[in-house]
C-alpha cells in the first residue's frame, strides 16, 4: 500500500503491525506529501535519528541561562555555571538554577554573577546563598543538625514503614482465620429460591 492511498478496513498481518512503518504509513499525511518512506524509517532506527535525539537532549540544559545573562570572561562563566550547578531552584522541584526559567532563578544566578564579578570566591557565593536562602538551597546540603531529616528523613520514613508492614503480617499470621457461621433457616430458603429460579 503506498502512503497515498488510503487504508482499507481489513486488519493488518500480526507482523506488519508490530513494525512501526505500518503505524506511520497509515498516518502519513502528519508526515508530508510522499508521507514517511520505510528507507527513511530503517535510517531513523539505525542512527540517524539518534544524532537528532542526542542534539535535542544537549540543547535543553542551555535553556535555563539566558544570553544576556553570560559573562564576557570565559573563567567567571564556568565558575557561575559550576556554582548555578550546584545551587537549587527554591520554588522549582529538585532543579539546579541553570536549568530552570523561573523568575527566582534568574534572580539567583545573576547575584552569582554578581558576586562574582565584585570578587568574591566560590565559598564566599556559597555562603551568600545560605545565608539568604538556607541550607535548601544547596543540592548537596551538609551534614549537620539541622539537615538531618533532609539526609535521613527517607530511610527513616522507609524503615518504619517496612517495620509496620512486618509487624501487621506477622500478626496476621498467628490469628486463627475463624470460621463463618452457618446459614440460618431464613437465608437457607433464600439461597434455595435463588438457585432453582
Amino acid at each position: 500500500m503506498s502512503a497515498r492511498q488510503i487504508p482499507s478496513s481489513r486488519p493488518e498481518p500480526r507482523a506488519a503491525r508490530r513494525s512501526g512503518e505500518t503505524f506511520f504509513r497509515r498516518f502519513a499525511g502528519f508526515w508530508g506529501r510522499e508521507g514517511l518512506s520505510a528507507s527513511r524509517l530503517r535510517r531513523f532506527g539505525r542512527g540517524d535519528g539518534l544524532v537528532f535525539l542526542l542534539l535535542f537532549a544537549l540543547a535543553f540544559p542551555a535553556l535555563g541561562v539566558e544570553p544576556s545573562e553570560i559573562l564576557p570572561d570565559p573563567a567567571l562563566e564556568a565558575r557561575a555555571r559550576e556554582i548555578g550547578r550546584a545551587l537549587r531552584c527554591v520554588v522549582c522541584q529538585n532543579q539546579a538554577i541553570d536549568d530552570s526559567n523561573a523568575e527566582v532563578a534568574r534572580d539567583m544566578r545573576r547575584a552569582v554573577r554578581e558576586r562574582l564579578t565584585a570578587g568574591d570566591s566560590n565559598a564566599d557565593v556559597f555562603a551568600y546563598m545560605v545565608a539568604r536562602y538556607g541550607d535548601y538551597v544547596l543540592l548537596k546540603p551538609p551534614f549537620k543538625a539541622g539537615t538531618w531529616v533532609l539526609w535521613l528523613g527517607a530511610p527513616l520514613v522507609l524503615l518504619v514503614a517496612g517495620t509496620a508492614l512486618l509487624l501487621a503480617a506477622r500478626r496476621r499470621r498467628n490469628q486463627p482465620i475463624a470460621a463463618p457461621k452457618p446459614l440460618d433457616e431464613e437465608e437457607r430458603r433464600r439461597l434455595d429460591a435463588l438457585l432453582k429460579g
